[in-house]
């Protein structure tokens, strides 16, 4: 929330206790205030680990990657051992043993590398729908402020009604959240 909308709702504040009639609009405002701090602090803590999350991610690519030009670079050695001509064949034949033994340590590497990668390219994405739906439920939460904030000017009771409503949608929104497997 920014200073503006603080002092637009301090300003708000002050005119409802000038008219007594419009302390509920102004505690509504007030709860609706804290709602949407507390969903916006929410969000971004949820953006933040999507972002460390996707970071992982591309680490885990990277890590497989390595492993794949090890495991290329020791097969080229190995195929090259197979086809070189020396006069110690049980050498050569060790030392192409010991190419393709790298290569197969490697392959069985990334493919547990693979894997992880995968996993955390899934959380990253539930993480990714968590931010939106917080995203989404303290917009409801801003727009139903507003709307509250305009019965203290007009003086008309359905402008709080809708701002409730409004209010309960981005809450409810919000809380979708814990729906999410």
């Amino acid at each position: 929330m920014s200073a503006d909308e603080l002092q637009e709702l301090h300003e708000s504040a002050e005119h409802g206790a000038h008219h007594p009639s419009m302390a509920p609009v102004s505690l509504t405002m007030a709860i609706l205030a804290v709602l949407v701090a507390v969903v916006s602090l929410l969000s971004h803590r949820a953006h933040t680990e999507e972002v460390v999350l996707q970071n992982k991610s591309s680490d885990q690519w990277a890590y497989y990657q390595a492993k794949s030009i090890r495991r290329h670079t020791d097969e080229i050695f190995a195929d090259f051992a197979s086809i070189m001509s020396t006069s110690d064949a049980k050498n050569a034949a060790k030392l192409k043993e010991k190419y393709q033994s790298e290569a197969d340590k490697y392959r069985d590497q990334q493919k547990e590398i693979d894997s992880e990668a995968r996993k955390v390219e899934e959380e990253t994405s539930h993480e990714r729908r968590r931010a939106d739906r917080f995203d989404l439920g303290e917009v409801f939460l801003e727009i139903g402020l507003v709307v509250t904030s305009i019965t203290l000017l007009s003086g008309r009771r359905w402008f709080w009604y809708a701002g409730i409503v409004l209010g309960i949608v981005g809450l409810a929104v919000a809380a979708s959240v814990l729906s999410l497997a």
